[in-house]
């Protein structure tokens, strides 16, 4: 089932109706200010039927959106990482039920919160899917977060380091027995140095990015293609607007010595669209396989049991409940009904800090792509489950 991305007839085989109805609801939030522009993709049957730029890439300057305006993507790298290490799987390189400790020994002494020994040996399938007891480092009240934030894990001079720094932390849990967001893909990546003794943006370069033809995709903007990076706002309460964000990123144009293998590319729509229509595909591209259907299959099932998902974990706009588990590095919907969501059954799907989404759909065999460029936190809409409300009015015509 090879598709490589081709334009299709606009809306072909779609509600035009339903369509214009998708573009003005973001056209609604660009008009009230809740956003600076929208540009969105749909390929259905690796056709893409639609395509859609509205608003502003700099709110500043009125330069409007074009096709190739580059995004920070933020979290959507983790389903770029997750492709990386079934990569990896493929070749016999690491199993779910190895320890991490096989691949990354530093993490052979891990102790729980108090000092005790965890009773469950963390496995990689606990750090696929965010229940190995890791967090983020976000909440300074924390225990684990106090841990990292004394490691300084952030300011660690590379991958190795930055994962040795985190194993000196404790687990928040058990392995398995909860869902906690965390940076379990950024020591992923340490995983992938470790076991190809290349660095991260090397591989992903050499295996994913180059030979998939996501030409704007990287862990930095080269400085030609910088006038080209759109502009990231966050909602001001006292500004009753958009603002632009100019503290707390790093520069774009500098290639990190720490890359953010959980959120740090870059990257275009129609980039993303390739990769995600990979996915569509079972692994393969343009007559190049990246993955066996097999991997695919793993990558985009639920992992979670049901004691965990009726915890109803979330982050963000995310919300991990029944009918919606945790795949590799992504999110799947596995009972749609059950999850209130009208998309089909195996979608898998993630988002990222800055607003952007996507989602792969098999049984409609259906990718969307979209990128904004407003952070996304409480009171941002939700243009992934909007925008997948209205493409099931579309899909039913």
């Amino acid at each position: 089932m090879d598709r490589t991305l081709v334009e299709g007839a606009p809306g072909e085989g779609l509600s035009a109706a339903g369509l214009a109805r998708l573009d003005a609801a973001l056209g609604e939030l660009i008009a009230r200010g809740e956003l600076a522009g929208a540009s969105i993709l749909a390929a259905r049957g690796g056709r893409v039927v639609h395509r859609s730029l509205q608003g502003v890439k700099d709110i500043a300057t009125g330069e409007p959106l074009a096709e190739d305006t580059i995004f920070r993507i933020f979290s959507m790298t983790k389903p770029v990482t997750a492709v990386a290490m079934m990569m990896l799987w493929d070749e016999g390189l690491w199993s779910p039920d190895d320890p991490v400790a096989r691949r990354l020994p530093a993490f052979a002494d891990v102790r729980l919160v108090g000092g005790a020994a965890p009773a469950q040996t963390p496995l990689m399938r606990h750090l696929m899917t965010h229940t190995m007891g890791l967090s983020y480092g976000w909440d300074p009240a924390d225990p684990v977060d106090q841990a990292y934030m004394a490691q300084d894990v952030w300011n660690a001079p590379n991958l190795d380091d930055f994962a040795r720094r985190v194993a000196r932390a404790p687990l928040a849990f058990e392995p398995g027995s909860h869902w906690r967001y965390s940076l379990s893909m950024d020591v992923q990546g340490a995983v992938i140095e470790a076991l190809t003794g290349q660095r991260l943006a090397d591989f992903m370069q050499a295996r994913l990015f180059g030979p998939l033809g996501m030409v704007d995709t990287g862990f930095h903007v080269p400085a030609e293609k910088l006038p080209r990076l759109a502009s990231l706002y966050r909602m001001s309460a006292s500004r009753g607007g958009l603002k632009l964000v100019e503290k707390g990123l790093r520069d774009p144009a500098t290639p990190p010595d720490l890359p953010n293998a959980g959120g740090g590319l870059f990257g275009t729509k129609d980039d993303y669209a390739r990769f995600a229509q990979m996915l569509a595909n079972r692994g393969v591209y343009d007559g190049r396989r990246y993955l066996s259907e097999a991997a695919v299959a793993l990558m985009t099932r639920n992992h979670l049991s049901e004691a965990v998902l009726q915890a109803r974990p979330f982050v963000g706009l995310q919300k991990i409940r029944p009918g919606y588990g945790q795949g590799f590095n992504g999110a799947v919907f596995h009972d749609p009904a059950a999850a209130g969501s009208r998309v089909g059954r195996g979608t898998y799907q993630w988002d990222g800090a800055g607003g952007t989404w996507f989602w792969v759909d098999p049984e409609n065999d259906l990718i969307f792509v979209g990128m904004i460029q407003r952070m996304a936190e409480e009171g941002s809409p939700h243009l992934q489950a909007i925008t997948q409300d209205l493409m099931a009015d579309v899909l039913a015509g």
